[in-house]
């Protein structure tokens, strides 16, 4: 067997060698084709896409739900209830795992919950399910669920939020990928811009769970006081606030008050508050009792005020100190950065309707997105200057190290072919293998270079020793790349859980090292003929 590899093995390398020999003595034609051809796979650059991480299927989802402003919490559970149902009606039975509810927010005066999906009241509320090992697709049940539960359920919003811990982290806390904010004092003129960018938006393919994070509808009564009755009773504001605060309320943080258990020695807080369910309609409110020292009978809020229904903001946002009104929303079946360009189209045509004194500003992954790839790339044109001038050194000339990187070209080539076969967008994980690249695809080069420059030092005949350097170094060129490239393929394949993020590293890796090998070992020795045939013999610089 062994015998056997090794005469395919150099029936492959005499092929290899005729076609090497044809190639550098048509060298003048062939280096423009060939670096044509990488060229022109650039080409497909545009239609790769640009996300900021694959996206995984980490099999769970959070969806959340939003009641009418206002909703009570028991009214909110209900509503979670049905949509629970719904879920499962979409989700066979055996591939539901757990299912996890959290409704509203706590009642309490101070609430120390962390959630970053959002809530605002006790009209929210969050339905986490996980799904078991061998389920479909969750992006598929998302989808269907995105369709399906607002025409069932009109009156309440859903959206969906990052379950998976990646995702979390480069949202930086957002219950979104997508953050279009409006700053500035003026709200009611930054909701009018906001709601005409939302339906704008919402033109725009690819761009779900588009809402207006703040709610301005949140229903509150407005107490209007008559200071003319209210001073014949004997009655100021204060009195009216405090009888209206204690009774709603209750007096603990008006008036605290305790009783000491002798028998324990424990403490109890006492405090006076109206049952809530004595308050069920608005002249319950009317009735509410109004007392003080100095008034000469009790009397009612009826009496002295009127009370008129109005609405108000259910959440105050703030940046930085300033206003903010926020619009988030999502991405689906396109990519982040084909989104992220029509939705700068919206906001640019939007911003000249801003009031005086607003900015408007998109966040998210997005902005993110954008820095990281200029991070990236910045760092890949550094990458190739850095190894350049270090080849410089050790080779103590510039030609030489010129005529190596030309392989890097093909590599850059590949890597953006590869990923459009592959229907792998560009990401980050695609541009840091695009890095890992750079390195073995030089390495092999130098060998190819260094041989080829002492074969011409012997005999002095430049395409001979294009050729010689070629067919010596065919193995050892193939063995390296195919080591890296067979190692990167499990990688490339996505395998695992989570194997999604990584695989674009792989794919990159995979398709630089493929083209860059042919380069090396067809390209690489041609420019050496063609640069090397115009010295004069005997130079080196």
């Amino acid at each position: 067997a062994q015998q056997a590899f090794e005469r395919g093995f150099e029936r492959v390398r005499l092929a290899y060698q005729r076609l090497l020999t044809l190639l550098v003595s048509r060298r003048v034609a062939f280096i423009p084709a060939f670096l044509a051809v990488c060229l022109s796979a650039f080409l497909l650059a545009p239609r790769l896409g640009e996300n900021f991480f694959p996206d995984t299927d980490s099999g769970q989802f959070t969806l959340h739900l939003r009641g009418q402003t206002g909703t009570r919490i028991e009214e909110t559970a209900r509503l979670t209830d049905l949509v629970e149902v719904a879920i499962r009606r979409e989700i066979p039975a055996g591939e539901v795992d757990v299912v996890l509810d959290n409704i509203g927010l706590p009642y309490s005066s101070i609430n120390w919950m962390h959630s970053a999906s959002g809530v605002i009241g006790a009209a929210d509320a969050d339905i986490l399910v996980s799904l078991k090992p061998g389920h479909r697709p969750t992006a598929d049940y998302v989808r269907a669920l995105r369709q399906k539960l607002p025409s069932e359920f009109p009156g309440a919003t859903f959206y969906f939020l990052p379950a998976d811990i990646v995702t979390q982290i480069i949202n930086f806390g957002l219950p979104a990928p997508i953050d279009i904010q409006i700053e500035g004092a003026d709200v009611q003129g930054n909701r009018r811009v906001a709601d005409k960018m939302l339906n704008e938006l919402r033109q725009v393919r690819g761009l779900v769970d588009l809402r207006v994070h703040q709610r301005f509808d949140y229903p509150k009564f407005d107490v209007t006081i008559d200071r003319t009755k209210a001073g014949q009773g004997g009655f100021t504001t204060r009195d009216l606030a405090s009888s209206l605060l204690v009774s709603l309320s209750g007096s603990f943080q008006t008036t605290p008050t305790f009783f000491l258990n002798w028998q324990n020695g424990v403490s109890y807080n006492l405090a006076t508050q109206t049952p809530q369910y004595r308050i069920q309609s608005l002249h319950d409110l009317e009735n509410i009792p109004i007392t003080t020292a100095s008034a000469t009978r009790p009397g009612i809020l009826a009496d002295v005020a009127s009370i008129t229904r109005s609405s108000e903001m259910a959440v105050l946002s703030h940046y930085n100190i300033r206003r903010v009104v926020d619009i988030y929303g999502a991405v689906q079946d396109r990519d982040l950065g084909a989104v992220g360009r029509d939705i700068a189209r919206v906001v640019d045509a939007n911003r000249p309707l801003l009031p005086r004194g607003s900015f408007l500003t998109v966040r998210g992954q997005i902005a993110t997105m954008r820095t990281s790839y200029l991070g990236l790339l910045a760092g890949l044109a550094f990458a190739i200057i850095l190894v350049y001038l270090l080849i410089v050194v050790n080779f103590q000339s510039w030609l030489d190290p010129f005529i190596i990187i030309t392989a890097l070209p093909a590599a850059l080539a590949g890597i953006v072919v590869f990923l459009f076969l592959t229907g792998t967008t560009l990401s980050v994980p695609a541009l840091m293998g695009a890095i890992m690249s750079i390195g073995v695809a030089t390495a092999n080069s130098i060998l190819v270079v260094a041989f080829a420059k002492e074969r011409l030092g012997e005999h002095g005949d430049v395409a001979r020793a294009a050729v010689e350097a070629g067919f010596t170094r065919f193995r050892p060129v193939l063995m390296t790349a195919l080591a890296m490239i067979i190692g990167m393929v499990p990688m490339a394949l996505g395998l695992g859980e989570g194997g999604e993020q990584n695989a674009p590293l792989g794919r990159a890796v995979i398709g630089g090292l493929l083209c860059a090998t042919v380069a090396t070992l067809v390209f690489v020795p041609s420019v050496f003929a063609l640069l090397h045939g115009r010295r004069p013999a005997g130079t080196s610089r």
